[in-house]
Order: structure tokens, then C-alpha cells, then sequence
């Protein structure tokens, strides 16, 4: 590519016209004759692409798109609406010619202005400007993961209750990236959704402050920070981890105990310990502080549910975990009908069965119930306010048994927790079936054709809520991995036949007249 002073147009040619385009190595640059003097800049808005030779030029050589009304510096570049700058070039006159230098900043300076372009797109969650910064990021030839850490810097002191599932969703958005090598296309979706949600997330959010200071790494007071909701000092712990080099290492044990010591906020808690081990693995240790303290936070904040009416039943459960001489798991059609309480308590029963083979069962049950998924509750409209119910509520089965399956496989003594909580989907899940549909309709046959074309749907899946698309790609993923594992057997092949069901199904979340009835009636009361 050609770099240096390049002869462009004669001073002549430029001005029986004013303007005119000089094209070079697939460039498009803009040339001007203002009273001024001659000004040059690409050609392409930076907004939308729109050709600047058709735009309007003001006596103050300020240019205006006239497509989108964007306006430019012609002297400096500068976006008078703080958008992307546009790019001048120095022009000299020699002999009668106009000469343009076409010099590229170095590497390193392209990455920065690209970085802190990006930064101002993530800030105004401007999804256009993230896909243009990322693409640009990509073409310099750097690990375009760069852009990845960068938006967790900025957004990890944003989330008021620590993690979202947008952190979750990128670990497995960069997974898919990463399988998708030599296609670039695919590989920019995935770093726009990941970015695009983060950003998303903390949009107009103020900084939520960490505690100050680190403590010597110590397990068992991390776990009693957790469970006494100390944030403080659960921060300290978690910034004396850091200090040792290998911050996962230390604490993925710890994390695990306190993600389920309770049946914690939706299962969201043990699901995102095993996503945050797959985001440090894949970044680096670097990113390891700012990804750990916000996952801290989200556990000392999370909600125990098995401290309401309808989990009540777990504490004890948990206690007499397996005393039963029950050495057979039960199979997955027997939870059919169990509420929560009584489908913790008839697990706790089998505790004795061999694990795997519980898990199965548990696996299969939610399975069942996800493949059975009775679709006229998406139109459900006399629910009271904490009652609604679709896709997403029983996609967190089948994530939470992924989640399960990994940390309880390390950390054996966490079984029972696991096993319990499983059952608590399962009860929370169920009476929502319908009994007509067949899960044998749904199987698949060949695994390798389905993920392929459930990648393609996932890589343009046309949702407008980031909620959505991630909870389709986080199911997804769970359930390959779970295949993958080799330990689900026939429950693995349910759990397939329910994403088959949900990749085919809508997905409706907006409720307009349900939330209007709801604040209706909810106000009807409460006056």
C-alpha cells in the first residue's frame, strides 16, 4: 500500500469544481478547494459511510453529511456531535499539483484512538460505532480480545449487584469466536454481542466503589464474608487472591462453596463461578481482579431462595442427604408432579444412588420439563408480580446442571448442594407441561448438523434484548458441553431435544397487557 506524499489532482482540475474524490489502494479521499485552502479527508462518513464530496461546506470549513447531518472539522478531523472523528490529511501545493501525505500512525496508535473510540461508542452503547471500532481493531492484526478486557474495565465497577449475564455471555461468545478461526465475519458478531451487552448493562450507570485494601487469601473467612453478606471483607480476601499470582487457582474452591451454599439467585450464582473461570482462562490473568470482585459482589448480593415457603424444604433435605438405604437413582418421569419441597426431599432420599447417576436423573427431569414446555403460558395475563414464566425460566436447568456437572465433579463435597438445587428447578418448573407433546418429536440425529445451524441462527438471531439472544447461546452451549462430557446418557439427549424445541419456538418477553394488569391490581391492593 502506498504511503507517503502522493500527488492527487491538479490545482486546475480542483477548481472548475471545488471538490472532487481521489481514489488510491482502495482508499476514497475527499479534496476541497475552501477559502481555506485545499483541505482533504476520507471520503466515507465515518457514521454510515455516506460519500462527504456530496456533503455541505460552511465559510468556517465545517462539513456536514448531509444524510445524517454529522458534522466535521475540516481542519482537524473533530466530530462537532462527538461521534467518530473523520480522518484529514495534509496537502501541499507543489507546481501546480496537489499532493496528500498518506502516512498510517503506527500500530500501537491506531490501537489506542481505536480504543478510546471504542470506549465513547461503549459508553453511549452506540452498536454501530462498536462494530466499526471492533472491525478496525481487527484489522491491525492484534488479538482483537483487547477490546474484550478493555469493556470489562469499564463496565466492572458499573453493576450495582455485581455480575450480569452479559459476563456470562461472553465467555461464551468468545468460545464461539474462537471456533470460528478463519471467518471473520462470525468472529466480529461474537465480539460485538459480548461488548454490546456489557455496555448495554451499565449504560447511564454510576460507579459502584469497591472496598479498599487486601487480606492475606483465606477460604474459609471468604466463605463467612459471603454468608454474612460482608462485602467488605470479601473484597479484601478476593484482592489478597490476586496478590498471589493466581487468583482462580486460589479461590475457585471457595467460590464454588459459597455459589452454592444456598439456592441463590436463580441458580445465576454457581452458573456464573463457571463462566468466570472460562473468562480468566480465556483473557488472561490480568483480567482476573476486575472479573472477580464483580462476581463477589453478585454472590454476597445474590437472593437465598431456599430461605422461602417454596424451597423450604432444602436446608433439611440437605441435612439427611443419603441416610436413606435407597441405592437406586429414580428416573427422570418420576419428578413429574413434585413441587420443589417434595422434589428435594424424594432426591435426598436416593442420596445413596451413585452420583452420576442421580445427576442424570435430575438432568432428565428438567429436560423433560423444558421439551414439554406448554406454550400458551407465553399468553398467560392473570399472573400476580413474580409469577411470569416462559423460555428463559427453564433454559436455567439445563445451564445449572452444566454449571453443576463441573464445579461438583472437582469439588466432589459439593454433590449434595448440586444435586438439591437441580431439584429445586425441577419443582419450580413443573405443572407447566403439556402432555401432548412428544420429546421423541423433537430428538436429534445428528449433532453435528444441528450445532452447526444453531451456531447460524445464534450469529444472526435477530432478538432485539441482549436477555434473550444470551440465554439461547448460554443453553446452547450448556448442552453440547454436556454431551460433550460424556456423563448424561439418554438425559443428555433430552436435554438436546428441549434446545431443539426452544430454537424453534418463540421467545416472547415483552408483556405489555400482563405488566399493565399486574400494576393494576397490584395498585387495586396496596391503596
Amino acid at each position: 500500500m502506498h504511503q507517503g506524499w502522493i500527488r492527487a489532482v491538479s490545482v486546475e482540475e480542483l477548481r472548475r469544481t471545488g471538490r472532487t474524490v481521489f481514489r488510491l489502494d482502495g482508499r476514497q479521499i475527499a479534496l476541497f478547494d475552501t477559502v481555506k485552502g485545499i483541505r482533504a479527508c476520507n471520503n466515507r462518513c465515518p457514521h454510515e459511510g455516506y460519500p462527504l464530496r456530496e456533503g455541505t461546506l460552511d465559510r468556517d470549513c465545517l462539513l456536514t453529511c448531509n444524510w445524517h447531518n454529522w458534522k466535521f472539522d475540516l481542519e482537524t478531523g473533530e466530530n462537532q456531535r462527538d461521534g467518530d472523528r473523520l480522518r484529514v490529511y495534509p496537502v501541499e501545493v507543489r507546481a501546480g499539483d496537489v499532493w496528500i501525505e498518506i502516512v498510517d500512525p503506527p500500530v500501537e496508535e491506531q490501537l489506542a484512538k481505536s480504543l478510546e473510540d471504542l470506549k465513547q461508542g461503549f459508553l453511549d452503547h452506540d452498536y454501530e460505532r462498536l462494530a466499526r471500532e471492533i472491525a478496525r481493531i481487527v484489522s491491525l492484526g492484534v488479538d482483537p480480545a483487547i477490546a474484550v478486557k478493555e469493556a470489562i474495565r469499564w463496565s466492572y465497577d458499573r453493576l450495582e449487584f455485581g455480575w450480569t449475564h452479559a459476563y456470562a455471555g461472553t465467555a461464551d461468545w468468545l468460545a464461539l469466536h474462537d471456533g470460528h478461526a478463519d471467518e471473520s465475519e462470525n468472529r466480529l458478531i461474537c465480539l460485538l454481542e459480548a461488548i454490546g451487552h456489557m455496555a448495554e448493562d451499565t449504560l447511564r450507570e454510576r460507579r459502584y466503589p469497591y472496598a479498599e485494601g487486601a487480606e492475606a487469601w483465606d477460604e474459609e473467612a471468604f466463605c463467612r464474608a459471603v454468608e454474612e453478606e460482608d462485602e467488605a471483607r470479601a473484597i479484601r480476601l478476593t484482592r489478597g487472591a490476586v496478590a498471589t499470582g493466581d487468583a482462580w487457582g486460589a479461590m475457585e474452591r471457595g467460590l464454588a462453596r459459597a455459589a452454592l451454599a444456598h439456592y441463590a439467585g436463580f441458580g445465576h450464582s454457581a452458573i456464573y463461578v463457571a463462566k468466570a473461570g472460562a473468562l480468566i482462562r480465556r483473557l488472561g490473568k490480568d483480567i482476573a481482579e476486575p472479573v472477580l470482585v464483580s462476581l463477589v459482589r453478585g454472590l454476597v448480593s445474590a437472593f437465598r431462595e431456599d430461605l422461602i415457603p417454596e424451597f423450604r424444604g432444602y436446608g433439611a433435605a440437605l441435612e439427611g442427604f443419603g441416610s436413606k438405604p435407597n441405592g437406586s437413582a429414580p428416573a427422570p418421569a418420576d419428578y413429574a408432579g413434585l413441587n420443589a419441597n417434595k422434589a428435594v426431599a424424594f432426591t435426598a432420599a436416593h442420596g445413596a444412588a451413585p452420583t452420576l447417576d442421580l445427576f442424570r436423573s435430575l438432568l432428565g427431569a428438567n429436560a423433560l420439563n423444558m421439551a414439554r414446555f406448554d406454550l400458551r403460558h407465553l399468553d398467560d395475563l392473570d399472573q400476580p408480580y413474580g409469577s411470569d414464566f416462559g423460555w428463559l425460566d427453564l433454559t436455567h436447568g439445563l445451564t445449572f446442571a452444566e454449571a453443576v456437572l463441573g464445579l461438583c465433579s472437582k469439588y466432589p463435597e459439593l454433590w449434595p448442594a448440586g444435586l438439591l438445587q437441580m431439584a429445586c428447578f425441577s419443582g419450580r418448573n413443573i405443572g407447566r407441561q403439556d402432555e401432548m407433546v412428544d420429546p421423541d418429536d423433537w430428538m436429534v440425529s445428528d449433532r453435528d448438523a444441528f450445532f452447526a445451524e444453531a451456531e447460524g441462527r445464534l450469529l444472526d438471531h435477530g432478538q432485539d434484548r441482549y436477555i434473550v439472544s444470551v440465554h439461547l447461546l448460554k443453553t446452547a452451549s450448556s448442552v453440547r458441553n454436556l454431551l460433550a462430557s460424556g456423563e448424561t446418557g439418554r438425559s443428555g439427549e433430552l436435554a438436546l431435544a428441549a434446545l431443539n424445541r426452544l430454537l424453534h419456538s418463540p421467545v416472547r418477553r415483552k408483556m405489555v397487557r400482563r405488566t399493565a394488569r399486574q400494576a393494576m391490581r397490584f395498585v387495586e391492593v396496596d391503596i
